[in-house]
């Protein structure tokens, strides 16, 4: 299972309706999780690394972010990360 990491256009953006997306908001800090379905995510503000199995993922803002279903990850938060997500 592999995290897909991407910068988008504006366009891109758009096309997603990223905008109309929830946001999530997560001080500094280190912690796991398991993805019961598949998330994308657009990061507004911050720098993460999500460790899995069997790879790493950097991502800061300006990063669209796809965490595939049943991914067990750990994910370290070194500055605060604002973003914008949708499941499924």
């Amino acid at each position: 299972m592999e995290v897909v990491v991407r910068k988008p256009t504006k366009e891109d953006l758009e096309d997603l309706g990223v905008t109309g997306w929830p946001i999530w908001e997560c001080e500094p800090s280190t912690f796991d999780w398991t993805y019961d379905e598949r998330e994308t995510c657009y990061i507004l503000e911050g720098d993460v690394i999500v460790k899995g199995a069997s790879n790493k993922v950097h991502f800061r803002a300006g990063d669209l972010v796809i965490f595939p279903k049943g991914l067990t990850c750990v994910w370290t938060v070194s500055q605060r990360v604002r973003k914008h997500y949708k499941f499924g």
